[in-house]
């Protein structure tokens, strides 16, 4: 008798979570799949941790990341990494040592440096610093950290002296904000011009493909070469910021309006459709309320997989000289210094952007991935 409850118990849970499966949203489902691809959840853990840390990088990070936070006495300096046992013994409280730094004609006048193990300074934390504005409105000068005495540069610094952490916290949040401009200009193209040649079809979509063809078939670099000839050396590093933003905006709506147009083309002929035209909506309202809609899910997998190629562009761009400059702060301004024979010689601690940099990167590929293979729910229903 038990045994059969348990099996009829065991029908009933099956066939349950079969319904549920069935009655789920499209969004439900995506998400299920979703979390059962470990790769993409644990790349989407890193992205969000990432992007944290770019959105309270100046809370995050010692010094002020532009010339004003400059360490002048410790150029090209090696990071200093807090520990917590040494010769003299252990303690509860993170502590650096002393550096002492001199030129050496051994070295050709290189820094040359000493470490002085018995005298310590210990890390503090929740100290106060250069002023900030955390979130871009919030007034503060708390950072999470500092030294006791002298200066701490987990990273290292530049050439310049400025700290290498503090510069990769901000260029992160920099190169997102970046892609994140791009998309957003790139999307609302792609869904206008997209939206309007697959719901009309005729010569309004033969003329608005042949535009999108025009579109994709213009190199990338000779034409940013060509717009950065123009670009005034007097525009600020805001006004240049936006204006790359807008480029790589400009420029990257075709493939998704390809694939609105595509589905648009399938879907306008459908009963829903009709229904809605019958009674009286409008084409705008159509295709925003009943169109669109319908395939929500492959439109985030679209933006979400285009983010890697905005940043790349930017990063790709600043690298060569024709994106953003200093004193602004991104992964590629930052990897313009990782080009000379004497950083890789010397200074290697200037390659350490260049992880955060793969690390985003690789985070938006593998969430995209796993997007994309949750956007199609019923691929595996057998399963």
């Amino acid at each position: 008798m038990d045994s059969k409850t348990d099996m009829s118990g065991e029908a009933l849970t099956s066939q349950q979570v079969k319904e549920a499966y069935f009655t789920a949203s499209q969004r439900q489902l995506v998400w299920t799949r979703f979390k059962k691809h470990r790769a993409a959840m644990t790349a989407a853990m890193v992205l969000i941790f990432l992007a944290l840390t770019g959105i309270c990088a100046p809370f995050l990070s010692a010094y002020d990341p532009t010339m004003a936070g400059r360490n002048k006495d410790y150029l090209n300096g090696a990071p200093t990494v807090p520990m917590f046992c040494d010769k003299n013994g252990c303690s509860i409280r993170p502590f650096l040592h002393t550096v002492e730094r001199e030129r050496s004609l051994k070295t050709n006048f290189r820094w040359v440096e000493t470490v002085n193990e018995d005298k310590r300074r210990y890390v503090e934390f929740f100290v106060t610093g250069s002023q900030y504005k955390l979130l871009g409105f919030i007034p503060a000068n708390i950072h999470l950290f500092g030294a006791s005495e002298g200066s701490i540069h987990l990273f290292g610094t530049d050439a310049s002296g400025k700290d290498i952490f503090s510069r990769t916290l901000h260029a992160i949040w920099t190169s997102l904000k970046v892609g994140s401009i791009g998309v957003f200009i790139s999307f609302v193209l792609a869904l206008i011009i997209g939206g309007i040649s697959g719901y009309y079809g005729g010569w309004i979509d033969s003329i608005l493909q042949m535009i999108t063809d025009a579109v994709r078939t213009v190199p990338a670099i000779p034409l940013f070469m060509a717009i950065a000839a123009f670009i005034p050396q007097t525009w600020t590093a805001e006004t240049r910021f936006f204006f790359i933003s807008l480029i790589l905006g400009l420029i990257g709506w075709p493939t998704l309006a390809r694939r609105v147009r595509t589905h648009l083309l399938s879907e306008r002929n459908q009963e829903y459709v009709l229904a809605a035209q019958l009674c009286g909506a409008s084409s705008s309202h159509v295709i925003r309320r009943h169109l669109l809609p319908s395939f929500t899910s492959y439109i985030i997998v679209d933006l979400v997989i285009s983010f890697p190629y905005m940043v790349l562009s930017e990063t790709a761009l600043s690298f060569i000289g024709l994106g953003l400059k200093d004193p602004v702060n991104s992964l590629g301004v930052m990897l313009q210094n990782v080009t000379s024979a004497d950083v890789l010689m010397n200074y290697q601690w200037y390659f350490i952007p260049v992880i955060f940099f793969i690390a985003l990167v690789m985070a938006f590929v593998f969430v995209g991935d796993g997007l994309r293979d949750a956007a199609d729910p019923y691929s595996d229903i057998s399963k």
